[in-house]
């Protein structure tokens, strides 16, 4: 079954516990993610008459807190400010405000870049503030299930395929829809690519001018098609500039641009000292598969008749799936790739801060080989005892041992568990 969203219906996000606790001890929140991802849906239930709603998207609002940045802050006692990257100038005014006044909880906030990056604003609300990221809907969220994988793993749980499990074409539709709510609003694939591809122009045309100066806006819808077809390859800016008759610092400066905005994510490489050979240049992911298909103009019908296209979606989706795991989950993770100049990999490395390991390779294909183990056992050897598990998701229904602490499994296992 693929899972649709009602206009009507408000799906819990799992980042909400996160936001609560934050509000109940520290100063400001910022949640950060993409535009339409549903920040503004989430922060307003926070809103009442006590933290009044504010939006910076409102034209005199933000002309108001461009203006006078300090007398703009002056005003609110607590407060929910939308789109705060619209007029970061506010947030040197939040930090005199919260320094004047420490009370938990004083403001929410909310940014479709991720301003929390930028030095000087980091530095200023060091020890003030909490960064929260809210991506697109997981689909743990959208079936109401825990949502509990990595937590479940690191736990040393067995892996389970679930009741459910989605594969074959159930799997490509998941992955072809993505989860922007307003394009899961969409009932047909037509829709939701006119929806996406506006969406795309209209953070390329104005988000990008609120967060840098570029003399050549014009190219950046030309470099997402030229990285939509680079995704699941490792980052080469010389060849994204070369297609656009950029130079290759230009190139890795828009490609973080891109980044910022939450379109992109370099998945960076991991290394070891035992481990020799190794491949030290980032990945390049899509942080919503829907998104991805539609750039590259991948349709369903095509896909089912020729499935070599899917595996970079698929290994996107499973990337951005675990990035929206690991934001509500109370573990603090990192996620890497494995690579060895002899090609021999692993999609997704993921590491706890006790520098235990699991690793995590992606097939489209549903028939799982044991040479398709080779990197994880690398790995596994690599960090001995630190190694969790390592796991093949593929394009199946059932949970496969591969080995000691190896297995493949449903790709749905991301949201059964």
């Amino acid at each position: 079954m693929v899972p649709s969203v009602s206009p009507h219906r408000i799906i819990e996000r799992k980042v909400r516990t996160k936001v609560e606790a934050a509000l109940a001890d520290t100063r400001v929140v910022l949640i950060v993610g993409p535009r339409q991802a549903g920040k503004t849906t989430l922060v307003r239930q926070f809103a009442d008459e006590g933290r009044p709603y504010i939006t910076l998207d409102d034209v005199g609002a933000l002309s108001a807190a461009r203006a006078d940045p300090v007398a703009f802050v002056r005003g609110i006692r607590r407060g929910v400010i939308d789109e705060v990257q619209r007029a970061p100038e506010l947030l040197l005014a939040i930090k005199e405000s919260v320094d004047r006044d420490g009370e938990p909880g004083r403001f929410l906030l909310t940014g479709s870049a991720n301003i929390a990056t930028v030095p000087i604003i980091a530095d200023s609300l060091a020890g003030r503030m909490a960064t929260i990221p809210l991506l697109p809907f997981a689909q743990s969220e959208l079936r109401s299930t825990s949502g509990r994988f990595l937590d479940r793993l690191f736990a040393g749980d067995e892996p389970e395929a679930g009741q459910s499990p989605a594969f074959g074409d159930a799997l490509l539709a998941v992955v072809l829809q993505g989860g922007y709510p307003e394009a899961l609003r969409r009932t047909t694939a037509v829709r939701r690519t006119a929806w996406l591809e506006d969406y795309v122009s209209q953070i390329l045309d104005r988000d990008v001018r609120d967060i840098a100066n570029i003399d050549q806006l014009d190219r950046l819808p030309r470099l997402m098609d030229v990285l939509a077809e680079h995704a699941g390859q490792l980052v080469n800016n010389s060849s994204f500039g070369a297609a656009l008759g950029l130079s290759s610092v230009t190139a890795q400066k828009y490609v973080a641009i891109l980044e910022r905005l939450f379109l992109v994510r370099a998945l960076p490489p991991w290394s070891n000292n035992r481990l020799t050979r190794l491949v030290k240049t980032p990945k390049l992911h899509f942080l919503d598969s829907g998104l991805l298909a539609a750039l590259r103009e991948d349709e369903e019908t095509a896909l089912r008749q020729d499935r070599t296209r899917f595996g970079a979606l698929l290994e996107s989706f499973v990337v951005s799936e675990l990035q929206k795991l690991a934001s509500w989950s109370e573990r603090k993770v990192s996620f890497f790739h494995y690579r060895t100049k002899d090609q021999d990999e692993v999609d997704v490395v993921i590491e706890d801060r006790r520098g235990r390991i699991v690793g995590i390779e992606v097939k489209a294909a549903a028939t799982v080989r044991p040479n398709d183990f080779r990197g994880l056992r690398q790995l596994q050897e690599a960090v001995g005892e630190r190694f969790v598990r390592g796991l093949v998701l593929h394009d199946h229904d059932r949970v496969t041992p591969f080995g000691e602490k190896l297995h493949a499994v449903p790709i749905s296992t991301l949201w059964s568990m």
